[in-house]
């Protein structure tokens, strides 16, 4: 399997980066710039199927139910209020049609998250500012542990409806707070014990020494937002199951090999199904985040039969599972309007590679 088709790709986005693709057992891995087969790198959102794959996990041990309410895990979201309008005064609500549900947490339709139709000044942005909720981009990191950020964010309302619309990320955070609720395990321990061991998966985890900087271009070029001893160099306060995860190349590939062989012995067959098929309703749709894509459980569905998603650190990823074959882009490039030229060619060499 030739890799090399993609090193122009990579190297027109002018960053350090790890690309490998997957077909079957056939494996290749290219790294350029500096980078290393083996270099950790920041994987922000592809955290998203990992954490969702680990919530699966559970519902298969009989620990959690998709269609069950949460609140007795997390009793601090019971009674919900829901806005009568997303940008309205926060005071301006209706109570919520029913209470919320696994699957609105691994479907991002329980009612809140990042609405990139709302302006900075709506009175919920301010208000998730002001208590540090960070919501959205993982830095700077929550400064306080999973119990608070949780009894913070259940003092606003709902967005939407629990089950009306798609709204990306927090509901990731919400999943990760639930695990460790359920099991009595903090979420790293816990994704370990029930992913990672199990997949071979060595050096993923919510942070490593080591890392290299994280860039975003400005207008002079190219900015550290994050450098290597910064904020993944230690454990977080509270772990972002939206975004925190470190990982590697040979990592990512353990898991989603196990994705790419509907599932491995890790999920049974009818959940995996579940996971990979689009969940939303044309009236849960609408997001420009999502854009033509469906979801399913943490990950996005899309085309006759391909699943992934990227992270807003500069990673992205797809498995086919008709071709069982997998392509993978590791940079530390924050995602930026440049983003979706490369994504589109990486995808297209990619593909045209795997065939």
């Amino acid at each position: 399997m030739d890799i090399s088709p993609l090193r122009a790709v990579v190297a027109a986005h002018g960053q350090p980066a790890v690309v490998a693709l997957a077909r079957g057992t056939e494996i290749a891995v290219d790294a350029q710039g500096g980078y290393s087969p083996d270099t950790v790198v920041r994987i922000a959102s592809l955290s998203k199927p990992i954490v969702a794959t680990a919530a699966l996990v559970l519902v298969a041990d009989g620990v959690l139910d998709l269609d069950d309410p949460i609140t007795d895990l997390l009793p601090e979201l019971a009674d919900r209020r829901v806005l009568n309008r997303p940008d309205g005064p926060l005071d301006d609500t209706v109570p919520a049609d029913r209470a919320i549900t696994l699957r609105d947490l691994l479907t991002l339709t329980w009612g809140f998250g990042i609405d990139p139709a709302l302006r900075p000044d709506a009175p919920i942005v301010r208000a998730a500012a002001e208590l540090e909720l960070r919501i959205g981009p993982p830095l700077p990191p929550v400064p306080f542990g999973p119990d608070e950020w949780l009894a913070r964010l259940a003092t606003l309302p709902l967005l939407h409806q629990p089950g009306a619309r798609w709204t990306y990320d927090t509901g990731s955070d919400v999943l990760g707070v639930l695990h460790a609720r359920a099991t009595g395990t903090p979420l790293p321990e816990l994704l370990a014990e029930r992913v990672f061991i199990p997949l071979g998966m060595t050096r993923t985890a919510f942070h490593a020494a080591g890392l290299p900087p994280l860039y975003e271009r400005g207008p002079d070029g190219l900015v550290v937002v994050d450098p290597a001893d910064g904020a993944w160099s230690r454990p977080p306060a509270f772990p972002r199951a939206s975004g925190g995860l470190v990982s590697t190349a040979a990592d990512l590939l353990a898991f989603t090999g196990v994705l790419a062989r509907s599932g491995g012995d890790l999920l049974p067959p009818q959940l995996f199904a579940e996971m990979t098929t689009d969940q939303l309703t044309p009236a849960q749709k609408g997001s420009v985040i999502l854009g033509e894509r469906g979801w399913g459980f943490g990950l996005s569905v899309y085309g006759q039969s391909r699943i992934g998603w990227a992270g807003g650190t500069g990673t992205y990823w797809f498995t086919d599972l008709r071709r069982g074959t997998t392509a993978l882009l590791l940079t530390q490039c924050m995602f930026g309007p440049d983003s979706d030229a490369l994504v589109g060619a990486f995808e297209r060499v990619a593909s045209e590679v795997l065939t």
